[in-house]
């Protein structure tokens, strides 16, 4: 059991139940997720300085919907409920919450009591993140309405003296203003002093891997990314030389990326083994075109490469993933809807060859992974690689894959990341791309006319990869990417930037 203060957050089914988790953490407070069915015994033992009621995609007042064991409101600890979580402590406690006539979806403008201890030195109006179809009608006994928008005139309720809350808005993701100030109020009102630090967590980890590990040997896939770096130097630095990474060169990778890997890692402390997989893997995607399925087909061959590896190195006791935070949500954890599948967490098939499967970055988002790499050392060029995909570029090029279209997507993506770290803008986007669209347009070159593939580039700004924005990449920049792209690789005469936010779109197209 954790030393520090500990805020439990209980998940009850939304997608942005562990971003709740990773704000806490950014006020400086060790956090966890918690199934909303933990029994309440175990949530004693937890100790717990606050609770956090989650989201959800159900209605609260219908038969089988998540629910929550009265005593948790007892427990002499502030208890804050976020959408259906507000809307559950509101009718656990004898409110009453109904199907609302007008729903909210998106950025709302918010009007906010600032004698409410959330909200207190925060602008009276602001813009919060709606998404909900209910709305709390009747507050329970000792609540007041702390918050209200145009149709909804609970959309924040307090009651002070049991430091009891609940916020109809999402307070966690970037589109609400002031959202993490509101929630660095809530976790002072837990008499939190923000005493986790990722220096904690990296001692933990090594400490945890090592104690789980024993003398077993280690097997990781290695793909030279963010986060598998990063597990490479924190599986080295508990277990050493009983860690081999195992890099598979799909002939899915960016231009040149498979020899920058090899390069950055052989000859270091670790067992490095490289296979060239391209064939394998191009065969097993010959006339695939539906996103899922690729990832599956991916997921399952890279299975099957490191099975096939092991058998060669002998006993291997544990296959090590990079797995983070937003792929185990996007993938449906729990109660949460599927987005996409990742192939780190749902393209295991039923037999895998390994004792078990250990995640030890499973708890961290992006940015948090760069914090620990840093403070594993690990080089800056790695710490801050553009972050690449499991499936690498096959869900990069939208349709049936071939080697063309692959190599005709490296060489546009690499003008256009050379480009981006021109103008310096490197450090600024925190993830940008491009990719090869199935959609031929006309165009006019020279004296011909041509019917090729259009190119979009994707460029985002975000803290957590759950939320993001698109990045506002200067037009002067832009046109110099455009027009190297269409005069230097052949099959592309159109160019198109992304302008969609993340929601509702994600940040990869597939």
């Amino acid at each position: 059991m954790t030393t520090h203060q500990t805020v439990i957050v209980l998940d009850f089914g939304g997608q942005y139940n562990q971003l709740i988790a990773r704000r806490v953490r950014e006020c400086g407070v060790y956090c966890e997720v918690q199934p909303y069915t933990l029994p309440i015994a175990r949530l004693k033992e937890m100790e717990p300085v606050g609770i956090i009621f989650t989201g959800g995609p159900n209605s609260v007042y219908l038969n089988g919907a998540p629910r929550i064991d009265p005593e948790v409101f007892s427990l002499g600890v502030p208890v804050l409920g976020i959408c259906y979580g507000a809307q559950l402590m509101a009718l656990t406690l004898g409110g009453k919450v109904e199907s609302s006539e007008t729903r909210e979806y998106g950025k709302t403008k918010t009007h906010y009591d600032n004698s409410d201890r959330l909200f207190a030195g925060l602008p009276e109006t602001g813009i919060s993140w709606m998404s909900h179809t209910d709305r709390i009608v009747e507050m329970p006994e000792g609540f007041v309405s702390t918050a209200h928008t145009d149709a909804c005139p609970v959309a924040a309720m307090a009651n002070e003296t049991r430091r009891l809350y609940g916020l109809q808005f999402h307070p966690e993701v970037m589109h609400t203003e002031n959202g993490l100030e509101m929630l660095r109020r809530f976790v002072t009102v837990c008499g939190c002093t923000g005493d986790w630090s990722m220096d904690d967590y990296a001692r933990t980890a090594v400490n945890e891997i090592r104690q789980k590990v024993g003398n077993g040997k280690v097997l990781l896939a290695l793909s030279g990314g963010v986060d598998s770096s990063v597990l490479a130097a924190l599986l080295s630095k508990a277990v050493g030389k009983q860690l081999t990474c195992i890099f598979v060169d799909h002939g899915l990778m960016r231009k040149n990326e498979g020899d920058e890997v090899e390069a950055a890692f052989a000859g270091k402390d670790v067992n490095f083994i490289r296979v060239n997989a391209a064939d394998q893997f191009l065969s097993a995607l010959s006339g695939v075109t539906e996103p899922e399925k690729k990832r599956r087909i991916i997921g399952e061959a890279f299975i099957r490469v490191f099975e096939a590896e092991a058998k060669k190195i002998g006993k291997v006791d544990f296959l090590a993933q990079g797995t983070i935070y937003p792929d185990v949500i996007e993938s449906g954890a729990g109660d949460a809807a599927v987005i996409k599948s990742h192939h780190n967490v749902g393209a295991l098939p039923d037999h895998v060859d390994f004792k078990e499967i250990i995640e030890p970055l499973r708890m961290l988002f992006k940015d948090e992974v760069r914090q620990l790499g840093q403070k594993l050392g690990v080089p800056d060029y790695l710490v801050w690689r553009q972050p690449f995909p499991g499936p690498g570029l096959a869900i990069r090029v939208i349709g049936e894959i071939t080697k063309e279209k692959l190599d005709i997507l490296r060489d546009a993506d690499a003008i256009y990341r050379e480009e981006i770290a021109k103008a310096g803008l490197d450090r600024s986007i925190h993830q940008y791309f491009a990719v090869l669209t199935d959609t031929r347009s006309v165009g006019v070159m020279g004296d011909g006319r041509t019917y090729d593939y259009t190119l979009a580039l994707r460029g985002v700004t975000t803290t957590d990869f759950m939320t993001a924005d698109f990045a506002r990449i200067p037009y002067d920049v832009l046109a110099t990417v455009s027009a190297r792209i269409v005069n230097e690789v052949s099959h592309i005469n159109r160019v198109v930037y992304d302008i969609t936010t993340k929601p509702p779109s994600t940040i990869e197209w597939e």
